[in-house]
């Protein structure tokens, strides 16, 4: 098997393993308890909070553990919009996660707030002018992602955060696909909130991180026992919390070797695929625009063909890769990223994701790109 859907999931690393062990035996304390056992699982907890703050270079106390990324995104966008009180105005963009926009639409739809959905160019970005006339007032957060999960777009978080510094609103990125990849540091970035996945970092599926500058109001979500200094009710995930902390301390250690060497494997991919496939679309930045897309990802569009059944046939071959969102469960219609892009439905539904890690190796790619030259021909030939 060649997995090549690391945007969608990762294997739990051996390392992180070995580093929750002890949680899930021996140490399984709640650390909410004021026993010997309860106050062990305390003391793991707090060090995995200050193992993460000093991953990304923020404040323990910013640190707010959570069950993923979804839930991340959810209670930054709903805590800070419920909690200021300046407005209900919310500005986001077309390609945002599903987490993020079903968020928005909530607020919209419960709340009463008004929504600016800012377009994209054809390679995903939003356009900084857009921004800026988009932030008044009243406007009580920008929600804006860091790295895009199906076509690999960075959006130019920092410079996004000076506009919204400069009208005084708060910032949130979703940075589940930048983590590992890029820098996550919320001063360097100038964002308020930023949320992250364990399950993309080679940590278990379940934990995630928020991380809320603590000079913002928050309103919490979850309700119950007060946890996480009363922003996200409910007993504390300490052997996720540790094998998160140990799985971000391991992907930042090596963060930039990895990318740059995965980024010229992917390019070498591009061109391969490209050169056996003359019509398939890069979609998202060109691979020249460096800064401006995830090093480990190469999604594409085959024209005249259906992308489920390319997986198919990929997957016969004993390639795993993705169509798009593994998020978007169930979902026969075409990608939102795609088609905010400007592209065709009918070729949006072509769209097949290969997202590499930092495992994968040159032979691995030269066989994939092989098979997918004779995953589209046999697509093609049955389509007629």
């Amino acid at each position: 098997m060649i997995f090549l859907d690391s945007a969608g999931t990762t294997p739990v690393r051996r390392e992180v393993l070995e580093a929750m062990w002890p949680l899930l035996t021996g140490d399984f304390g709640n650390p909410s308890s004021h026993h010997e056992l309860g106050e062990s699982a305390k003391r793991a907890l707090n060090g995995a909070r200050k193992s993460v703050a000093a991953s990304i270079g923020c404040r323990a106390s910013d640190v707010i553990f959570t069950s993923g990324g979804t839930e991340s995104d959810n209670l930054a966008i709903k805590g800070f919009a419920l909690a200021e009180p300046r407005g209900r105005h919310i500005v986001t963009s077309a390609v945002e996660h599903e987490a993020v926009l079903e968020s928005v639409d909530y607020l919209a739809r419960i709340h009463g707030f008004e929504v600016t959905v800012l377009p994209v160019d054809s390679r995903g970005l939003v356009d900084l002018d857009n921004v800026r006339d988009a932030l008044r007032p009243n406007t009580t957060l920008c929600t804006i992602m860091y790295a895009n999960n199906e076509v690999g777009v960075v959006q130019p978080i920092a410079a996004i955060a000076e506009l919204c510094q400069v009208h005084g609103v708060p910032l949130h990125t979703d940075a589940v696909q930048a983590a590992g990849w890029l820098p996550l540091d919320p001063a360097v970035l100038g964002v308020d909130a930023l949320s992250l996945s364990g399950h993309k970092l080679g940590a278990p599926k379940g934990i995630g991180v928020l991380i809320a500058k603590g000079r913002r109001s928050l309103e919490p979500v979850l309700h119950g026992g007060g946890q996480e200094r009363g922003k996200r009710s409910g007993t504390e995930n300490v052997a996720g919390a540790v094998g998160f902390a140990h799985a971000l301390a391991l992907a930042e250690n090596d963060r930039a070797e990895r990318a740059e060497r995965i980024r010229r494997l992917r390019d070498d991919f591009v061109a391969d695929v490209q050169a056996r496939v003359p019509a398939a679309i890069l979609t998202g930045p060109e691979l020249g625009e460096t800064a401006n897309r995830l090093p480990n990802n190469a999604s594409f569009c085959f024209p005249g063909t259906s992308g489920e059944s390319l997986l198919l046939e990929l997957g016969r071959a004993g390639i795993i890769c993705s169509a798009g969102s593994a998020c978007a469960v169930g979902s026969d219609d075409a990608s939102h990223v795609l088609t905010a892009m400007g592209i065709d439905e009918e070729i949006a539904q072509t769209a097949v994701r290969f997202s590499l890690s930092g495992e994968t190796t040159a032979e691995e790619l030269a066989t994939v790109a092989a098979e997918i030259e004779t995953a589209y021909r046999a697509v093609r030939s049955l389509s007629g």
